[in-house]
């Protein structure tokens, strides 16, 4: 056997193993360029960052709560959950169906009545007799894949 016939010689390379290689590459492509044009490469949903206050009147035995900034939040994706001393264990303060609720006076939400933006408050009215209670605004996405506490705030009565 020549040594230098052998290493002239391109016979070796097969044309099927080209197009196999070609055909694979070309499925891959299509499959990528498929799920983004389907919508299937990005399908993140972010969390909106928010800021919120609480204010406490030991007269009137309630807390406002404000939206201070950062993203509006749909209404019906935020809620006040809170407990207090005698255990309440997660019960929704927030009225209607646990959503953030409208608050006197200011009002609950921007003129849509959709989404709460800076500015928005509730209020939650604190029962007597409670010594001490937590309060937490959570974002639940309305699919429900989703969910974070915002905010929090703890007090006593005392």
């Amino acid at each position: 056997m020549d040594l230098k016939q052998l290493f002239n010689d391109d016979d070796a390379v097969s044309p099927v193993i080209g197009v196999i290689l070609m055909v694979a590459i070309t499925v891959i492509l299509a499959a990528v360029i498929a799920s983004f044009v389907l919508g299937l490469g990005d399908q993140t949903q972010t969390t909106p960052t928010a800021s919120f206050s609480f204010d406490y009147d030991a007269d009137d035995n309630e807390v406002a709560i404000t939206h201070d900034g950062g993203d509006p939040i749909a209404a019906s994706e935020l809620y006040v959950r809170g407990t207090t001393d005698s255990g309440s264990g997660g019960t929704d303060l927030s009225g209607d169906n646990g959503n953030w609720k409208s608050g006197n006076p200011s009002g609950a939400v921007s003129g849509s009545n959709s989404e709460v933006v800076a500015g928005d408050s509730a209020t939650v009215d604190i029962e007597d007799g409670f010594q001490a209670w937590e309060l937490n605004v959570v974002y639940i996405s309305d699919e429900g894949d989703s969910s974070t506490t915002l905010s929090s705030d703890s007090g006593s009565n005392a």
